[in-house]
């Protein structure tokens, strides 16, 4: 059996990254596509209001925005992002997010 570095989605065929995690009200949703030492690929569905308190990461971090606003905090200096808008948050610069109105994004983290 050949190995899978990708899993929980479907393969050979067209996915609609936005449609795979929902909404819940007061919640945080995530669906994990990679973990390992290298590369983190997680989509993740925000209620408004919800968030990601501030930390940092052992590597670089993309933000991208399938639905809805977020704010994203980035060593102290506040963006706002929108659909089809990415945001790169260097490694070990503190960080956090919030959900300014519902959002989905997929966060792309690389280390080493």
């Amino acid at each position: 059996m050949e190995q899978k570095y990708i899993k929980n989605i479907a393969f050979s065929k067209p996915l609609d990254f936005a449609g795979l995690v929902d909404y819940q009200p007061g919640r945080v949703v995530s669906l994990t596509l990679v973990q390992n030492e290298a590369l983190s690929m997680t989509l993740f569905a925000f209620s408004q209001g919800e968030g990601v308190s501030t930390h940092s990461a052992p590597g670089d971090a993309l933000v991208y925005i399938l639905d809805g606003k977020a704010n994203i905090t980035i060593g102290g200096q506040t963006v706002t992002a929108k659909i089809g808008e990415a945001v790169v948050m260097p490694a070990n610069i503190p960080h956090g997010l919030e959900a300014v109105q519902n959002f989905k994004m997929l966060l792309v983290l690389v280390k080493k």
